[in-house]
């Protein structure tokens, strides 16, 4: 069957999109014109968090109940996508010293090229360019991934979210939530001056000190026999070389869930599951009615 196409122009850019009304959420019925649709509406509140970082995508080429894979990689691309270099030093690298090839999704038209390359996840590190190919990464964001071990939910998770943030604001870092989209929750709070190493051991400093404080309910390290029924703080996604779900990202679930900045007073509030559940209608809603919540983290 010949694929639907329908040319289009973006802020003068010229796209092909395709496959418009093929279903990427079959539970929900959410199709791949309202993945496009959806970026579009929120693209004034999530292109400042993720313009000038290196975006690895997540891809669901026949919707999220099939075969996905990310990619550090850009793909091929029109001339006007910003791409960027970058050293590859993971631990996982197969060929340590190798350079990536990023994209760098800077405006709409990128954007919307993107997703439609069903890329309904968007992944990024705490830091920006402009990076020398060899430069150590230099964050202006602190992370931390709060991820509960059953039965505990995003309930204790915000439980622990009200421990830590009096924690940070004692060392002067103001924190803000949201929500991972999946059963998670995080906290953002704006650096400077230090390197990815040096934030990712404060991070864990900050981890180990509450584990201390509230052992019945935090763990700081990664072996998963001692997370039941506790939170995991992921100190870890400091690192320079590691990406976090990015705010107003869709999530590959059984709906179209997204990663939402969310109030303190609404974390304070969360007795259920449900309470911190949104999906991309909502978050439309809810960005039309209180603008962006992370705001505050990009002013600087």
């Amino acid at each position: 069957m010949a694929q639907h196409k329908i040319t289009v122009q973006v802020n003068g850019c010229g796209l092909t999109l395709t496959n418009l009304g093929k279903v990427l959420y079959p539970e929900d019925g959410f199709t791949k014109g309202e993945v496009l649709d959806y970026y579009q509406r929120v693209s004034p509140v999530l292109l400042p968090h993720i313009r000038g970082r290196p975006m690895t995508i997540k891809r669901y080429p026949e919707g999220v109940d099939s075969q996905s894979f990310f990619q550090k990689h850009a793909p091929a691309h029109p001339d006007w996508v910003r791409t960027e270099q970058v050293k590859s030093n993971g631990s996982r690298s197969r060929d340590p010293g190798s350079t990536i090839t990023y994209l760098v999704i800077d405006d709409l038209p990128t954007l919307i090229w993107a997703a439609n390359l069903a890329a309904l996840e968007l992944h990024v590190p705490m830091w920006r360019f402009p990076r020398g190919i060899d430069e150590d990464p230099m964050p202006d964001l602190m992370v931390f991934d709060l991820d509960p071990g059953l039965p505990a939910t995003v309930v204790e998770c915000c439980r622990v979210a009200e421990a830590l943030r009096p924690m940070l604001e004692s060392a002067g870092l103001r924190s803000l939530a949201k929500t991972s989209g999946g059963k998670g929750l995080q906290l953002y709070a704006p650096v400077s001056g230090i390197t990815a190493e040096q934030a990712s051991d404060r991070a864990r400093s900050f981890a180990q000190a509450l584990e201390q404080e509230r052992p019945d309910l935090v763990v700081s390290r990664m072996t998963r026999s001692l997370r039941d029924g506790k939170v995991l703080i992921d100190w870890s996604q400091n690192n320079g070389s590691k990406t976090t779900i990015a705010p107003y990202s869709l999530r590959a679930r059984t709906y179209p869930t997204v990663s939402t900045p969310v109030t303190w007073d609404e974390v304070a509030a969360c007795r259920e599951p449900g309470d911190l559940f949104f999906t991309a209608p909502d978050v439309v809603a809810r960005v039309a009615d209180q603008g962006d919540l992370f705001a505050p983290l990009l002013a600087r």
